[in-house]
């Protein structure tokens, strides 16, 4: 019986084993790549030989902990590494999560910390001249400089019709953490077309791949687009009014009177004092012990308000003051009137978009390759734990297990050092920033996010102008939620032709995600109250 017993649990635990063994199996097969970086990246990833890209790369730990990372190592330099993958991924089939850590350890004023998803090297591109121009199929990650302050989702799609790889750019995506700790980036590409962008697990934005919304410009192109050979007629008016040419001008319009008079009826007030000068020396004032004439010229008190002046209505020589001339009317025009040859606002007649596609999924092309490439200010930046699956929960599950322990810790560092050095008003500050930073991600601001984020950068530098940012900031929402409730187009004059308006077609949309920009503020001092002699001697 005990012998039959053992038998028995001897096969469940056998049968355990193998369950934990093709669990394991199946987990492993959802993750297509992943890089930790505990091992030395030297013989894996391959640096770009090209010239331009001289920041040196180093396998350092994470600040405060014991687990190692890719370090950007010095400021102001341009890098570029590449890993290629064992076995190229396909992002057409089921789910794909792009996913990886990054930690600003010295923050981020100006730089980009993003990633490239790259094409084959049939595409035109070999490892050791890797640079800009190299094919990708996605850039994703955070990019932060001057106005610009987001994370980036750029995915690069080839029109079946024209051959030609077009960037489409995620529209509104959310901005970068402004703090110093670890924060892990997530995009979730969905078979239905959905994009998931996800900071530290927390669902950021979510978007459509096929939708005109999301994407500028759009996947699918405009059926339409305006016909490149049409030119307006030469004859074509589109001066909505016009000065009526029978007006004349009246005979007694004068165009030379002045704007301003004197005021024949004030008289001078009693009391006034002419005798008395506006300014008078300085009577306390003494000539410096190491004024010397023959250098310095002959020394001068310097003038002050003449305090008789303040006692009577005035003094000095008087004058009647000025008072508008009644008689004046400017420059005479000729009244506008409606205009009888207006034509309207003219355009090219829309023509067939020679270009234009219809899709049901986007065409991704494969990933073969994962590269760095960026340009930044910044030193301290440490990417980890890269990783491409086929399974949403093996994302969460890294996220999990080697990203928040990591967070936590920091998170708990981070607040100890501001109980210690932060007084109230800097945590206050701190508390506001935070919340303003959570504010431009609201998707309403729209076009104005850019000008938020603006405004947070300079107060930032500046914590004076904290309150003067909320203003701003509350007044920009204020204008937006205005325009959406009243309508913020205005009619446009009816057009000429009957047909209907074009969206833009699809072109190749450039951006330079690198571009460092460079704000400087200019003070003018004002030259009006300069000093009217000399006081005492320039050294």
């Amino acid at each position: 019986m005990e012998e039959r017993s053992r038998r028995i649990w001897t096969q469940y635990a056998l049968l355990l084993l193998a369950g934990c063994f093709v669990a394991q199996l199946y987990a492993s097969s959802d993750v297509k790549f992943y890089e930790s970086f505990d091992e030395a990246f030297d013989g894996r990833w391959i640096v770009s030989e090209k010239e331009e890209y001289n920041g040196v790369w180093k396998h350092a730990k994470s600040e405060g902990h014991d687990d190692h990372g890719l370090l950007v190592s010095e400021k102001a330099r341009k890098y570029a590494i590449v890993k290629e993958l064992d076995d190229v991924v396909d992002l057409k089939e089921g789910t794909v999560v792009l996913q990886y850590e990054v930690r600003l350890q010295d923050g981020l004023e100006c730089g980009g910390a993003y990633l490239k998803y790259l094409r084959p090297q049939e595409a035109g591109w070999i490892p050791k001249e890797f640079n800009n121009e190299s094919p990708y199929t996605i850039m994703f990650g955070p990019d932060k400089c001057g106005a610009t302050n987001k994370v980036h989702f750029i995915l690069k799609h080839k029109n079946p019709k024209s051959g030609e790889y077009i960037e489409h750019h995620l529209k509104f995506p959310p901005s970068v953490p402004s703090d110093k700790l670890t924060h892990v980036y997530t995009a979730v590409l969905r078979p239905n077309n959905e994009l998931l962008i996800l900071i530290d697990g927390e669902e950021k934005k979510k978007a459509n791949f096929l939708s005109e919304d999301d994407f500028e410009p759009s996947l699918i192109p405009a059926q339409t687009i305006p016909d490149p050979e049409d030119k307006k007629p030469e004859d074509w008016d589109e001066r909505e009014k016009i000065p009526d040419p029978d007006a004349k001008k009246p005979d007694d319009w004068d165009e030379d009177a002045p704007m301003e008079i004197e005021d024949e009826e004030a008289e001078k007030p009693e009391g006034w004092l002419d005798d008395e000068p506006e300014e008078i020396d300085d009577p306390e004032a003494t000539k410096p012990e190491d004024w010397v004439d023959e250098e310095d010229g002959e020394w001068e008190a310097p003038k002050i308000d003449n305090p008789k002046c303040a006692e009577g209505p005035g003094c000095g020589e008087w004058r009647r003051p000025m008072k508008s001339n009644p008689a004046y009317k400017g420059k005479w025009h000729a009244p506008l009137i409606d205009n009888p040859n207006y034509k309207g606002i003219w355009k090219p007649r829309d023509i067939p978009n020679p270009n234009y596609f219809e899709l049901d999924r986007p065409n991704f092309e494969p990933v073969a390759a994962i590269g760095i490439e960026i340009w930044t200010m910044q030193d301290g930046i440490l990417f980890d734990n890269i990783l491409i699956a086929s399974d949403e929960k093996v994302a969460e599950s890294y996220r999990k297990t080697a990203w928040k322990p990591k967070f936590d810790a920091e998170k708990e560092k981070q607040k100890a050092e501001e109980a210690t050095t932060s007084g109230g008003l800097k945590g206050f500050q701190k508390v506001v920033f935070d919340l303003l930073y959570k504010v431009a991600d609201i998707p309403l601001l729209g076009e104005h996010k850019s000008k938020v984020l603006d405004l947070l950068e300079k107060a930032e530098t500046q914590p004076n102008l904290t309150v003067g940012v909320v203003i701003s900031i509350i007044v920009i929402i204020f204008t937006v939620l205005l325009k959406l409730i009243f309508g913020g187009k205005k009619q446009q004059p009816a057009r000429a032709t009957e047909e209907p308006k074009r969206s833009d077609g699809a072109e190749a949309s450039t951006s330079n995600s690198q571009g460092a920009t460079e704000e400087k503020e200019e003070q003018n001092e004002d030259a009006t109250a300069a000093p009217r002699r000399r006081t005492r001697r320039d050294n």
